[in-house]
């Protein structure tokens, strides 16, 4: 098995690899304690020739694989795509273009909503890979052949799927369909968490425009700070952490120390005291400026009716199109249909969505389509 650890090497490989049409492409890395994700391995494969890039040799710059993912005369294919991206985004400051998800296109024809490698893979070759080696720590040296025989397989086999759905993709006339979701996967904004919106990661209930405020603030600084010390979130406070903070804005280390969430201690760090600082701030925020707190306000009389019929027919257009349902609309999308509000350049109600289910759901809020039960199968009938 061909491992490259070395620039010269990289580079002979990457001017073969130019000359394809494709590349498959797959990372191992390690993220567990760690801010940053750490790169372990990098997997290559064209239609002739398979091999795995040791970035963490000595004696390796990736500047050419860098070059080959923005070279456009190349597709890149990822399986789910959006952490390999993010890792060579880091790297490199490029976006892989042209870039295809096998994730995605599975989703428009046929294998489900979030279908894996391995299933995907078993349905299109009918080949089993072994997962043994799925948790192996690949920052440890040296990796042994069963190792990187697994990771290799994430390439070899993704060319046989690429293929498959491309042509599937083709035949159907649906190429187009996946465009918006590898919009998202090319936009740099999908990979930057800038400081000032790292509140909407966090999961809690806030009530109030000041605590919004205080969240915002402690938010950001918490952001940062696992930035410089490169540890996970969590490992400088916890969610649940910076609500209670967010609801309760201590002003002291006295104030601090009362929290529940608070580790015993800890508000005698330099850490509380930045904390504190970041606080004091959200505290003299004009709350003018903030966006509005999204409250749950109950939905009108057949509002909650007509989203239910909604999602119904959804499904039975995502059947008989043999789509995940979430490439055509989501909840949020099923809403403002029924409330038949905000509709202009909602995605569920232009193009090939409006042509497969908009265009129904339309007609079916307007009384002229209908729903009946025939032979075990729910169907549906212009009035």
């Amino acid at each position: 098995m061909k491992v490259i650890t070395t620039t010269s090497a990289l580079e002979d490989v990457i001017s073969t690899l130019v000359k394809s049409d494709f590349v498959t492409v797959d990372t191992e890395f390690m993220r567990e304690s760690t801010y940053w994700p750490q790169l372990c391995l990098i997997q290559l494969a064209s239609p002739d020739i398979a091999v795995v890039v040791d970035p963490l040799s000595n004696d390796i710059d990736l500047t050419s694989l860098f070059e080959l993912m923005k070279n456009e005369n190349v597709v890149k294919v990822f399986h789910a795509a959006r952490q390999d991206v993010e890792i060579i985004y880091k790297l490199g400051k490029v976006i892989p273009v042209p870039l295809f998800d096998t994730q995605v296109a599975g989703s428009v024809c046929g294998f489900g909503e979030s279908v894996s490698y391995e299933q995907i893979v078993e349905r299109i070759t009918g080949e089993h890979i072994d997962k043994s080696s799925r948790y192996t720590d690949w920052s440890r040296r040296p990796l042994n052949d069963k190792q990187l025989s697994y990771a290799l397989a994430d390439v070899t086999h993704l060319r046989d799927v690429y293929k498959y759905l491309k042509k599937q993709l083709e035949k159907n006339g649906r190429t187009h369909w996946i465009d918006d979701e590898m919009s998202v996967l090319t936009s740099p904004k999908t990979y930057i968490m800038p400081n000032d919106e790292a509140w909407k990661r966090i999961k809690g209930r806030i009530r109030k425009p000041r605590e919004l405020a205080v969240l915002q603030q402690i938010a950001a600084w918490r952001e940062q700070e696992a930035k410089n010390r490169n540890v996970p979130r969590g490992r400088v406070l916890k969610d649940e952490c910076l609500i209670e903070i967010a609801t309760q804005q201590p002003k002291n280390e006295m104030a601090l120390a009362r929290l529940r969430s608070i580790p015993k201690g800890w508000e005698r760090s330099s850490s509380a005291s930045e904390l504190l600082n970041a606080v004091q701030v959200g505290l003299s925020v004009d709350t003018n400026n903030l966006p509005p707190i999204h409250k749950h306000v109950a939905l009108a009389n057949g509002t909650a009716a007509a989203i239910e019929l909604l999602r119904v027919l959804l499904k039975l257009v995502a059947d008989e199109e043999n789509i995940a349902p979430r490439i055509i609309a989501n909840n949020d999308d099923l809403e403002k249909i029924a409330k038949q509000e905000n509709l202009v350049a909602l995605p569920a109600m232009e193009g090939w969505r409006y042509d497969i289910f908009g265009k129904k759901a339309q007609k079916m809020l307007d009384g002229h389509l209908g729903f009946y039960f025939q032979n075990g199968k729910i169907l549906t009938k212009e009035i």
